[in-house]
This record gives structure tokens, sequence and C-alpha cells, in this order.
């Protein structure tokens, strides 16, 4: 099917940050004195919104986690957004989108001016019409399906049209299907199969090049 919109998740969808936010977790988690987290603890951090995961992961208390989040941002803003890359084959296929007509947009769980700078740092802001993300303080939009609703709101959407969903986690395939969108899962970020599948993802790509299939086709 042709979409008339897309809409992409950034981390583990459009880059590979989990070195950057697997660092300022553990920042995080040792200013504040909790354990240091496994490797496969670590990377449940990557993809979920950080006002949720410190509470679901770390054990941590909703009392702690505006401490935990000030913590991880101090770390991520000057440090961790640019320990970070573009997935090959990503700029190509915005490239493409966008002459074909597509308009574009990204709805992550990142807050919003984080996400500004390292699609600015990487040179890929120019693809998109609305770059929406969360709030400072997760009160307005501390869930993807809230992230979702604001980019909706800034493409004002009309009647009629077409839109999916692009990402590597259940939260961005569940948060999308709030709002009757589907979305289209991705295996080389930091999902895996069975989670896109049980969320309900409509298709999953394993490389980019399968991402580009299912949206030009």
């Amino acid at each position: 099917m042709s979409w008339d919109v897309v809409l992409f998740d950034l981390d583990g969808t459009l880059t590979d940050s989990g070195l950057g936010v697997g660092n300022g977790v553990l920042y995080t988690l040792e200013k504040m004195g909790y354990p240091k987290p496994s490797d496969a603890e670590l990377k449940k951090y990557l993809g979920p919104p950080l006002w949720t995961s410190f509470q679901d992961y770390a054990g941590m208390p909703e009392s702690d986690t505006p401490e935990a989040v000030r913590l991880y941002r101090e770390y991520y803003n000057e440090t961790g957004a640019f320990e970070n890359s573009v997935y090959p084959g990503i700029p190509e296929l915005l490239t493409k989108l966008n002459a074909d007509g597509k308009r574009l947009a990204v709805a992550t769980s990142k807050v919003d001016y984080a996400a500004l700078a390292i699609l600015r740092h990487f040179n890929l802001e120019h693809h998109f019409d609305v770059i929406a993300g969360s709030d400072e303080t997760g009160e307005l939009r501390g869930t993807k399906a809230l992230v979702i609703e604001h980019a909706l709101a800034e493409l004002k959407m009309c009647d009629g049209t077409s839109i999916v969903m692009i990402g590597d986690r259940e939260h961005d395939i569940l948060g999308a299907k709030e709002h009757g969108i589907p979305g289209i899962g991705v295996l080389y970020g930091y999902g895996d199969r069975a989670e896109l599948e049980s969320a309900g993802a409509l298709e999953i790509a394993t490389q980019v090049s399968d991402l580009e299939l299912a949206l030009t086709r």
C-alpha cells in the first residue's frame, strides 16, 4: 500500500542511539545509587518513554523519576545525543519519500528539543514537516500515543489521508493503534519480532531496504 503520511520513531528507527542512551541510563543509576543493570536489562531502556522506564526497569518510585530524568538529560544533552549514528540507507529512503510527495514526520518519546538537535546534527531535519517529541516534564506528552496525537495535530491532518507509523518497539505500534493508525515494525533497531507481532504490527521489515519496499510498493 502507498501511504500519504509516514510517521517515524527516532531511536532505533532513524538512528542507532543505543550507546548514548545506555550511557545516560548508567550515569543516572550510578548517581542515584541504583544497581548497575545487566546488558539485557539495559537494552530494555532503548525506546520506551523515560518516565516509565526508570520505574519499570530499575524499580524506581515515581517520586524519584523527575530527578532521574533530569540526570539522564544532563548526560544525554551534552554527550549521549552524539554517541549515535544514522542507519545506512535512511537518508536515501527519506530523500525518495520526499521525491514521491510523501509527508514525513518524527514522533519520538525523546524530548522535542533533543530530537531536533539530533536531526540537525545529522542533516536530516529538512526531510520532515513536523518533529514531535515529549515535553520537558512528560505531563503533556509522556506516552507515545500522546506524542503521535501531537504530531497529527501539527500536521493538520485531513480526512481520507492514509497514515502509517514506523518504529522498532511495541510502544510505537501500540501508540499508533490508539489513533487507528497501522504500524510497520523494524528489526534493525532494539525490539524483536515477537514483541512487534504481539503489538499488532501490520508488517515487519528486517532491513532499511525492506522498509523502503513496504512504503513504496
